[in-house]
């Protein structure tokens, strides 16, 4: 038997099918934990829990962990993959829970060979996962507090937008403090910007004397909105970023301390200039595709590092790979993209694929797709990396 489980917020429809497809039970069960509870017991007296695999449009989540921990095999299927195939059982376009939970159930039954098993991700990794996706939406939200701030400054206060390089910096949001409007900073001059930047400990090494050119050269608004309304605004916003900047710098710490814990930390931190969050992503994103991969390759597609190709006859085209795991995605890249700097072996790679016409993202991509091979081979054989036994890297270096 077969079973194709469609997941809601609010409600799941499930459907159990036989090995012929005709359909053997069907339920609509609110999303609490009586009815999914009475689910998993029906479940079981209908089969062994290790005999019938539940097809389900995730990969993660809590409904995919009782179902795992309730003992069913996880067929994770593809979205995209599924929506293609929907015309098999109509072309009238009809939806519902329990129809999609009959059709994931058949689509398990034709093509359960086809789908990729979900395999428990460790504690130690879940954990990292949560908290370098929470840092990654607390960063989000702080570029988006920032854009408006820049957009409000930009208008009505544009010196103060780019007296300091980031926004988001302390030195920029205490002069915000000071200074929220250009009336306040009327009486600002050199030794007054000396002694500001003295105070807040300012070392981006520019003098006062050109960050009050800086301030003084940017244009003005002849229309400006009330210095007490344009006040508020800069107040607001600095408050929020500082907020935003305490919460990342918590999460940061502990990254830090969920790292040292982890099994698998040791085997990557020696990888060129991978700092604790791209290291904590690497392990978090990239380490449950190592485990339930059977080759580099693999774990290059499902993280959009590979190409696709598309021939037919004498058509044959190499595109971008849309479907991907975004967040492995961008953890791969980002740290590809760093590495370039500190590794001979990842620049030579770099420059060779730029050499070819690939453009700035194209050439990252080709260069996260030989990391991948790296990583991988440390991933599977348990070995630290190390750049002496790196043999790209000896060959550029000069090592033997």
């Amino acid at each position: 038997m077969f079973c194709g489980w469609d997941w809601g917020s609010t409600q799941h429809g499930v459907c159990v099918i036989d090995d012929d497809g005709v359909i053997v039970q069907r339920w609509l069960v609110r999303h609490c934990e009586e009815e999914l509870a009475t689910l998993f017991i029906q479940l079981a007296e209908l089969s062994d829990p290790t005999t019938l695999p539940i097809a389900i449009e995730r990969g993660e989540g809590l409904v995919v962990g009782q179902i795992a921990a309730a003992g069913h095999p996880v067929l994770m299927v593809e979205p995209a993959a599924f929506k293609a195939a929907r015309p098999r059982w109509g072309s009238a376009g009809a939806k519902s829970d329990r129809g999609d939970a009959f059709m994931l159930a058949d689509y398990a039954r034709t093509d359960g060979h086809r789908l990729r098993r979900v395999e428990p991700v460790a504690q130690a990794t879940r954990e990292l996962t949560a908290l370098t996706r929470a840092r990654t939406a607390l960063v989000e939200a702080r570029t988006a507090a920032s854009n408006q701030l820049w957009a409000i400054l930009s208008e009505h206060w544009p010196g103060a937008a780019v007296v300091f390089q980031k926004l988001t910096s302390q030195v920029a949001l205490a002069f915000l403090t000071d200074y929220p409007t250009p009336q306040s900073a009327a009486l600002l001059g050199e030794g007054r910007m000396r002694q500001f930047c003295r105070r807040h400990a300012y070392r981006g090494g520019k003098s006062a004397a050109e960050l009050v050119s800086r301030l003084r050269a940017a244009p003005s608004n002849e229309d400006p909105i009330a210095p007490p309304v344009l006040a508020a605004i800069v107040r607001g916003s600095v408050a929020q970023i500082r907020v935003l900047n305490a919460e990342v710098s918590h999460l940061d710490r502990d990254i830090e301390k969920a790292l040292a814990g982890h099994p698998k930390a040791a085997l990557l931190q020696t990888l060129p200039r991978v700092a604790s969050v791209s290291l904590a992503q690497l392990i978090a994103e990239i380490g449950p595709l190592l485990e339930r991969c059977d080759n580099p390759e693999q774990v290059a597609a499902i993280c959009g590092a590979a190409p696709v190709t598309r021939a037919s006859g004498k058509s044959r085209t190499v595109g971008f790979r849309y479907a991907a795991n975004k967040p492995a995605r961008v953890a791969i890249t980002g740290f590809a993209d760093n590495s370039r700097h500190s590794s001979a072996w990842a620049a030579d790679s770099y420059r060779r694929a730029r050499a070819r016409g690939a453009r700035h993202p194209h050439a990252v991509r080709i260069l996260a797709r030989g990391w991948l091979r790296v990583i991988w081979a440390c991933w599977i054989s348990e070995t630290n990396y190390d750049p002496a036994r790196h043999r790209g890297e000896q060959l550029l270096t000069g090592r033997t």
